[in-house]
């Protein structure tokens, strides 16, 4: 089964079996890691999932949609690296993914 490797907000880093197909919010929630609210259940209405991707990743993940790109400009911790883990949609070509859970938005 293909991992994920997750960086939590204390800086420890847990690697995660995924099923193709599952968002990364799913992943990182159903692989015991809970520091992400998700508050909106993963349809893109807030940005309690915001994580960074390491950047070695960013060409295979599909582009930011219209209204992640909203959601993220909200955040004081939005950086290039930047996504919702809710709009990422696993595949066997994320095998190894690094990401880091982003700080809380106060």
């Amino acid at each position: 089964m293909p991992e994920i490797r997750v960086i939590t907000r204390d800086g420890d880093q847990q690697s995660i079996v995924f099923t193709p197909g599952t968002t990364l919010m799913q992943a990182i929630t159903e692989g015991g890691i809970h520091e992400l609210q998700a508050l909106c259940g993963g349809v893109c209405s807030c940005a309690t999932c915001h994580v960074f991707v390491d950047p070695a990743f960013a060409a295979r993940l599909d582009a930011v949609s219209d209204d992640e790109d909203g959601l993220l400009s909200g955040s004081a911790h939005r950086c290039e690296q930047s996504r919702l883990s809710c709009q990422v949609r696993l595949t066997e070509q994320l095998a190894g993914l690094l990401v880091t859970i982003a700080p809380e938005d106060e």
